[in-house]
């Protein structure tokens, strides 16, 4: 299969905005908790329909009051938090446009964001924000106003619409139809200015509505999850108005780092993660078992719960064995690994890169079914994910209603549809080279089976062609191996060259537990664990298990461990987690001339 396109389920009035997915969840279900905020103790209280509706309209009507016009550009800078959807909506009953910023920028990317979409007004969080903009503003003549969340500035603009009328919000909110911008998202730049993708009000409202029809086990009022992922990036803020209009309790935390610590507390039903979440909780189990003496039956059972889910996908299923010691180790282990995440945890939505077979089946098999899901800031997040009753591990499902899918001559994958952009904001070039007619061009490289399931297969601009003519993707090597509870990244390299090699950085909070767990009673900085002969052993040990599963051109024949932590505080990552290979190239290459030297 090369191509095909699934027909929409639901197709709203062109009249409609983000908006009405409020104002039908309002008209559905008021008193329904729509949101959790957590309590200085740590507990969490509900918040209705209703009430965030209030609320939401206080805000359009304070901004409205400051001067704020249908059209105009606001931009939100901001951990994930509570007010950051509030604020989201408030925008889009003013008739405005928001325009999200990662709220680890640095004052150049906050100076080309503001003024690239003449933003006139700013949310920020606290002070330090305060700083990198004044660093900016120079640059951003436009804004006028800026509000800080933890302020009363922020509170004051509750009260100041007092004088406009609900008949002014109204003309203001229906101002915009669903062929009208939403928000400009800029892309996290592995290279260069971002660019700023324009999202229509369609992008959210039919791609939500389709979502929930075809995805009901999930989008349903029953659910709860908990968004740790930055709201600025796409698949956050898709996810939260999807909640919004299928009446999932939200519950937000602005550090992902204490993501193990509330979900006990919170209990959430559903999550949202990256891959990267789900190989920690993993990696985790699996160095505590170790560390208590049980690490063999840990991996007997990873063991069993992989050959279980594989059984599911055959026509026989599981034997009577396999079911007998899948229900030993569903006591012994499974049950743990779940109250560790909620104890209610039975979805779970996984994007930004591949999960791979093996921790697929593994959460599978212990009751947890993740679903991956593929696309783009410029298709609104999701344009491919798996179904609940039809999943392909190690695939990442078929296309959404409303989408078209299409594998071109080169093996890129093109999509077309509702939820995709109109085009690069003022890039009218980049706009031409993004599209071919109606298909916007991913730059991602796939295939499709014969029932128009998808694998990803690597990134067009980050094929390695070896010396000796090779083309290799990078990325199926580095994910295998990141999965090691050992390593942090793997950048995979070898372009002109004569063969593969790899960078790879260390994950600094599981080293320690690592060590212990393997008699090495000192305690070792980053250089010393890097140059350490058992962290070397071992990491050859995780090269030599992966370079099994490719051919002999293909396999890492030298690494380099790095002493540093290769992070987006460090620069080396973007916001979503993706590796600057240029970036990581120029600073480490005295490592890469000391593999080829």
């Amino acid at each position: 299969m090369q191509s095909y396109d699934v027909p929409q389920l639901v197709a709203s009035d062109p009249k409609e905005n983000a908006t009405d997915l409020l104002l039908e969840r309002v008209k559905k279900a008021p008193q329904h908790p729509l949101f959790s905020k957590q309590n200085p103790d740590g507990s969490w209280r509900d918040v209705s329909t209703q009430d965030f509706f209030e609320e939401v309209k206080a805000l359009a009507k304070g901004l409205m009051a400051k001067g704020i016009r249908p059209g105009d550009a606001i931009a939100i800078m901001s951990k994930t938090r509570y007010e950051w959807t509030q604020i989201d909506f408030a925008i889009w009953f003013a008739g405005a446009v928001s325009v999200p910023i990662y709220e680890s920028s640095s004052p150049n990317q906050i100076e080309w964001i503001l003024s690239n979409s003449d933003a006139v007004a700013f949310f920020i969080e606290h002070d330090e924000h305060m700083e990198r903009f004044n660093k900016a503003k120079a640059g951003a003549p436009n804004v006028k106003q800026i509000w800080r969340i933890d302020s009363a500035d922020f509170t004051d603009l509750y009260k100041a619409g007092a004088n406009i009328s609900d008949a002014d919000l109204e003309v203001a909110r229906t101002n915009a139809q669903a062929k009208d911008l939403a928000t400009i998202v800029y892309t996290s730049g592995t290279t260069g200015n971002p660019k700023g993708c324009e999202l229509t009000h369609k992008s959210f409202v039919d791609h939500c509505r389709n979502a929930a029809a075809e995805l009901p086990e999930i989008a349903n009022d029953k659910q709860y999850s908990l968004i740790f992922l930055p709201m600025a990036h796409i698949l956050a803020r898709y996810v939260s108005v999807l909640c919004i209009y299928a009446g999932i309790r939200v519950g937000h935390l602005g550090d992902a780092k204490q993501v193990a610590g509330v979900l006990p507390t919170f209990k959430p039903t559903f999550l949202l993660a990256v891959p990267r979440v789900f190989e920690k909780v993993y990696n985790g189990a699996e160095l505590k078992a170790e560390a208590g003496g049980k690490g063999k039956i840990f991996r007997l059972a990873a063991e069993t719960a992989i050959a279980y889910s594989r059984a599911l996908d055959t026509k026989a299923g599981p034997s009577l064995g396999l079911k007998i010691k899948h229900g030993l180790f569903e006591k012994l282990v499974y049950s743990k690994i779940k109250a560790a995440m909620g104890g209610n945890v039975k979805y779970a939505i996984s994007g930004g890169a591949p999960l791979g077979e093996r921790l697929g089946h593994f959460y599978r098999g212990i009751g947890l079914i993740v679903l991956e899901g593929y696309g783009l800031t410029e298709t609104a997040a999701a344009a491919v994910i798996g179904r609940v009753n039809w999943q392909k591990i190690g695939k990442v499902g078929r296309a959404l209603p409303g989408t078209g899918i299409k594998i071109a001559e080169d093996g890129e994958i093109w999509l077309r549809g509702l939820n995709v952009m109109r085009g690069y904001w003022r890039n009218e070039a980049a706009t031409r080279e993004a599209f071919e007619g109606e298909w916007f061009r991913s730059g991602d490289i796939g295939e499709l089976d014969e029932d128009g399931f998808l694998t990803i297969t690597g990134r067009k601009k980050e094929l390695i062609v070896t010396a000796g003519g090779k083309n290799v993707a990078p990325a199926p090597i580095e994910d295998p191996l990141r999965a090691h509870p050992l390593i942090g990244q793997v950048v995979v390299i070898g372009d002109a060259k004569p063969f593969i090699s790899a960078l790879i950085s260390l994950d600094p909070e599981m080293v320690p537990v690592w060590t212990q767990n393997n008699g090495i009673t000192e305690k070792l900085s980053l250089t010393e664990a890097a140059n350490h002969p058992a962290i070397r052993a071992e990491i050859q040990a995780a090269v030599d298990k992966v370079n099994a599963l490719f051919s002999n051109a293909e396999q890492i024949k030298k690494f380099e461990i790095l002493d540093v932590e290769l992070t987006e505080a460090s620069g080396h990552l973007t916001p979503s987690l993706k590796i600057k290979r240029p970036v990581v190239m120029k600073d480490f290459a005295k490592q890469v001339e000391k593999i080829y030297g």
